[in-house]
């Protein structure tokens, strides 16, 4: 059992010092001061070994929500007193020392009989993955006030960190402004070059002539074009690459992360737009899948399979994860591969292997670049190493458009942009896709 002395003890104490200062003319005070300090300190040790923590009194720790990466969630470790009397508590929790905490996670709280009471602050997890909590210490006052007594029965708990979901819909709802919110909150069509019709209008001069419906002009005895809406029920699959250029850190995160929050604006946008959206994530195999599909029940399946995926330092297989996504997904789709390419023989590799994606698919190849790349070729060099770094540089950049210029000759789309730009860039072309009706 352990406890430690209550100011109350102390002040006992420090009363008991008084008489010594007439212990110069009465020697016998010392004596009865020693047996007075010697019975305060029984007095204490049986106080704490008598009192004990009512079994009525019980202790939990509930979360204001899920975790999300960089995202603030509340904490509450709620008292429940169901005795007759009141108590005083002090509660201090165990939280992921990992994790930053924005306020006091400990502090004394006075429980009224057949109350509660609760302690709450807030944490801000740095990364995706499971966290464990240990054991919420309580400390309890004694009957006579001498001790706090500390006991901490209560059992660890692990909490998982999701990507943060927030933060993909406002890049969303940023790169897509008034169609996101029509497709939110209205729920109509997005018109473009689509193939689904949708009503018709009068022929204006610049209307294409195999739009016109002739039936409709014989009807009304005047020109009149078929409008068309974008389709629904399309298939967006994300390809991950969770493999070595993807551990590289872009400020406060990895490329992956950049990639996981890209992919979920972009299934976030699909979703909006009545599309099927899944992802598979792929190293040196395939480590995770989830099947294309909509509704909220997909938003958590893909939450729950990123929520622990990190990036390896291997080489990913290109051929083994395309060769999946054939076998897996019969039905034609936008596969949005999401990877990083340095040297020509991991280019080689991806446009290899991008014959097993095309024709049935339509694939769409982001590289995430590295602001620095592009800031070493901006300036006049200054060094001969700066000379040789710029040298460098240029040369992965050429290797890299390249390579993404191959990939729009075999029949798909390339990105090469930065993790910043990511997001935007992928829902631009999302749209584009949609409004040109490539799939």
């Amino acid at each position: 059992m352990r406890f430690v002395f209550s100011k109350y003890f102390y002040a006992l104490v420090a009363l008991g010092y008084v008489p010594l200062s007439f212990a110069w003319s009465l020697p016998a005070l010392r004596w009865l001061v020693l047996a007075y300090d010697l019975a305060l300190f029984a007095a204490a040790f049986l106080d704490a070994r008598l009192s004990r923590l009512p079994a009525a009194l019980t202790v939990e720790r509930a979360f204001a929500g899920r975790f999300h990466i960089g995202a603030e969630t509340e904490v509450r470790v709620e008292v429940a007193n169901a005795t007759a009397r009141g108590v005083r508590l002090r509660v201090k929790d165990e939280y992921p020392a990992a994790m930053r905490r924005t306020s006091p996670r400990e502090a004394e709280v006075a429980v009224a009989a057949q109350t509660t009471a609760a302690l709450v602050y807030g944490l801000v997890p740095p990364r995706r993955g499971r966290f464990e909590f240990g054991r919420v210490a309580v400390r309890h006052l004694s009957r006579w006030r001498l001790a706090w007594i500390t006991t901490s029965a209560w059992h660890e708990e692990s909490v998982k960190v999701y990507p943060n979901l927030r933060r993909a819909r406002e890049a969303e709802l940023k790169a897509l402004g008034a169609q996101s919110l029509v497709a939110s909150h209205r729920r109509t069509s997005w018109r473009g070059e689509g193939r689904d019709f949708e009503s018709l209008r009068d022929y204006v001069p610049g209307d294409e002539l195999r739009h016109i419906s002739w039936s409709a002009t014989a009807r009304r005895g005047k020109l009149m074009t078929r409008q068309y809406q974008i389709e629904r029920d399309q298939t967006i699959l994300v390809a991950l690459d969770a493999g070595r250029l993807m551990t590289a850190r872009i400020e406060d995160e990895t490329k992956f992360d950049s990639a996981i929050h890209a992919a979920l604006a972009l299934m976030s946008a699909a979703q909006r737009g009545g599309d099927n959206a899944g992802v598979v994530v792929f190293g040196r195999r395939v480590t995770a899948y989830v099947p294309p599909a909509r509704g909220r029940e997909q938003v958590d399946a893909v939450l729950e399979a990123l929520h622990a995926v990190e990036p390896e330092l291997i080489e990913p297989s290109y051929t083994r994860a395309f060769e999946y996504v054939a076998a897996n997904c019969k039905r034609r789709a936008l596969v949005v591969v999401l990877t990083d390419l340095v040297d020509e023989e991991g280019s080689r590799e991806l446009l290899a292997s991008l014959k097993l994606l095309r024709p049935r698919h339509l694939p769409l190849v982001a590289t995430i670049g590295d602001r620095d790349l592009r800031a070493a070729v901006r300036d006049a060099p200054e060094s001969l190493r700066d000379l040789f770094t710029q040298s460098v540089a240029e040369e992965i950049m050429l290797q890299r458009e390249a390579a993404l210029r191959l990939v729009e000759r075999q029949g798909g789309l390339a990105l090469d942009v930065t993790a910043a730009q990511l997001a935007p860039a992928l829902l631009e072309t999302y749209v584009r896709v949609k409004e040109r009706g490539l799939l």
